[in-house]
């Protein structure tokens, strides 16, 4: 990353939301700053609420909320965002390009003050995602596609001033091909079911571990792990983002039929059907 640090305003004036690499230096800027507010509710009961479907939602879902949808209207004014926060009518027609955010990915986890939780900002073209940043505040780990197949990762510190990608030391993130006989698997701290546990014994899955939001998804990307399945229901914001990063480091993410993971099912609510993310090797349960 070379490009010098710009505002919003005048990365957009130069280039469109499709340069990857502009809005990954926008949108780091901004996860630095949603990162900061996070975290200043980090330890807090305060100000927790809860959904119809009983999902809380906290103080800091809604500052980070508030931060990455100016960063966007500011840098992509024309590009639908659709937020777990603000998603009123989840059937609209959304069109085939549109920002999917969750500001807070893993509230359960931050209330109970683990580490597992993160800010996801997606871009989807023609059904499927072009652009991911995943950003885990507490962990000051940043992920973040920069051009086409390429991701990359690296250490940053919540800031309310912001943060300029390209001052930042990074490496790129490859997913790493499966040894079939020492499966690393990743499952959901929240939402592990019976189904999941049958579809593991498909595998010879030698280790086993749980974590909360799109972690799960960046532990692939990063090569430290090679299969998550999810068989139970989650949001396109939930995904998404972490589907970008992944596929850029040379992993997949496929649905019950094996085909690419896609999103824009309005007709469902949004609602994501059943996945499985792998890394660079997808596999077939023996």
């Amino acid at each position: 990353m070379s490009a010098p640090r710009h505002t919003t305003a005048a990365l957009a004036e130069q280039t469109t939301v499709f340069d990857l690499g502009a809005a990954a230096q926008v949108l780091t800027d901004a996860a630095a700053k949603a990162g900061a507010a996070i975290m200043s509710h980090y330890g807090s009961t305060d100000g927790i609420e809860y959904k119809d479907d009983d999902t809380p939602v906290t103080r800091a879902d809604r500052d980070a909320d508030a931060i990455l949808a100016a960063a966007l209207r500011d840098f992509a004014p024309s590009i639908p965002v659709v937020s777990e926060e603000t998603a009123d009518d989840r059937k609209a027609p959304l069109g085939r390009t549109f920002f999917l955010v969750d500001p807070l990915d893993g509230t359960k986890e931050f209330i109970k003050t683990r580490t597992d939780f993160t800010v996801n900002v997606g871009l989807i073209e023609d059904g499927f995602p072009c652009f991911g940043l995943v950003y885990a505040p507490a962990r000051a780990l940043l992920t973040v596609t920069i051009a086409d197949g390429v991701a990359i990762e690296t250490e940053m510190a919540p800031s309310a001033g912001g943060a300029d990608l390209s001052a930042l030391k990074h490496k790129r993130l490859h997913a790493r091909a499966a040894n079939t006989d020492a499966i690393t698997a990743l499952v959901s701290l929240s939402h592990l079911d019976g189904r999941t546990e049958e579809f593991l014994k498909g595998f010879s899955v030698t280790e086993r571990s749980g974590a909360g939001s799109s972690v799960k998804f960046l532990e692939i990307a990063r090569g430290n792990a090679d299969l998550y399945p999810r068989l139970a229901p989650t949001m396109e914001w939930d995904t998404a983002a972490g589907q970008a990063v992944l596929e850029a480091a040379g992993g997949h993410v496929v649905d019950a039929k094996g085909a690419r993971f896609g999103y824009g099912k309005t007709d469902a609510g949004l609602k994501n059907s059943n996945f499985i993310a792998w890394g660079r090797t997808v596999l077939t349960p023996r």
